[in-house]
């Protein structure tokens, strides 16, 4: 496994995470707490540091609990927690933008995961309306001059959002969460630039494509999930057809091409870390191997230095 510096914060993450949404249910699966402990013993075992989840995977902070649980039981301080905030999630999946509504979610995501911080605080995907309210960001000042927060951050909704990325450092926010991936580059236009500018760090969720440049899947195939069912066939099949060509030109004789897409974002000089989801043991360990790959440079603009 290598290290990368994230951003100006003083957290040393791993360049490939563990990305939680799937164990809320919408991927296709029910955890247990079992498989949930499985699969982040595997990613401490090869190195991996940072989790990556959310107020809204799953109802009732589905994904933060079974993390929780997983932490009670384990050495906190050996993990990077990163967790967001601005949706709600009960009966049914809605925003929360308010001030109230927002110290609710911080406390109630602190009980969840069993913890008395958050290394890492993300505005979770929100309009630049209600992310123009000096009254949120007030608030979470305070939390983190109180503790309960160590370190802001931003993810962004739309992959091209300039302004959200461009304010952070006057929010004190110091790490940028953006959908980036060999299929959707349109982070290196805008945003990755404002990060490199800013030394903001670079959290890559998505890098796989929605699965997609798994290398499972060949043109014609049907999901199951709730995610992935509601793209366009045509969509669907496009990109499953790029992948191929992508496969056959691009990917090492030999190279994983779920191991060859991740090692792909990290190549880039702004990225810290990549935040794929995994199902299984397995998928963790062949997540980790693109740290391995050559393309993953040491040299890389944020590594960590001692």
């Amino acid at each position: 496994m290598k290290y990368r510096r994230l951003g100006k914060t003083d957290l040393r993450v791993s360049v490939v995470g563990i990305g939680t949404w799937q164990f809320g249910g919408d991927w296709g699966k029910d955890f247990t707490q079992s498989e949930v402990d499985d699969i982040l013993n595997c990613g401490k075992d090869v190195g991996i540091n940072l989790i990556d989840t959310a107020e809204c995977y799953g109802p009732h902070h589905m994904s933060e609990t079974f993390i929780g649980d997983y932490l009670s039981r384990h050495s906190r301080q050996e993990w990077v927690i990163a967790s967001k905030f601005g949706h709600h999630w009960e009966d049914q999946w809605e925003n929360a933008w308010n001030v109230d509504q927002v110290r609710r979610q911080l406390d109630e995501s602190l009980k969840a995961l069993q913890t008395d911080y958050l290394d890492l605080y993300q505005f979770h995907s929100g309009s630049d309306e209600v992310f123009n309210n000096d009254d949120l960001w007030t608030l979470l000042d305070k939390q983190v001059q109180a503790g309960k927060i160590r370190n802001l951050g931003i993810s962004i909704g739309s992959n091209d959002n300039i302004y959200q990325t461009a304010k952070a450092t006057e929010l004190n926010a110091k790490a940028i969460q953006v959908v980036y991936n060999r299929l959707d580059q349109k982070p290196e236009e805008q945003v990755f630039p404002s990060c490199l500018e800013h030394d903001l760090g670079v959290l890559a969720r998505v890098p796989l494509a929605s699965g997609y440049l798994s290398g499972k899947y060949k043109p014609g195939a049907v999901f199951d999930d709730n995610v992935r069912q509601g793209h366009q066939r045509g969509e669907i099949d496009a990109k499953l057809r790029l992948v191929q060509e992508i496969a056959q030109t691009e990917v090492p004789e030999g190279v994983d091409m779920a191991s060859w897409a991740l090692a792909w974002c990290l190549k880039h000089p702004a990225v810290s870390c990549v935040i794929p989801g995994c199902k299984s043991v397995e998928q963790v360990k062949a997540n980790a191997h693109a740290a391995s790959l050559e393309m993953v440079q040491e040299n890389h603009r944020s590594a960590w230095r001692n």
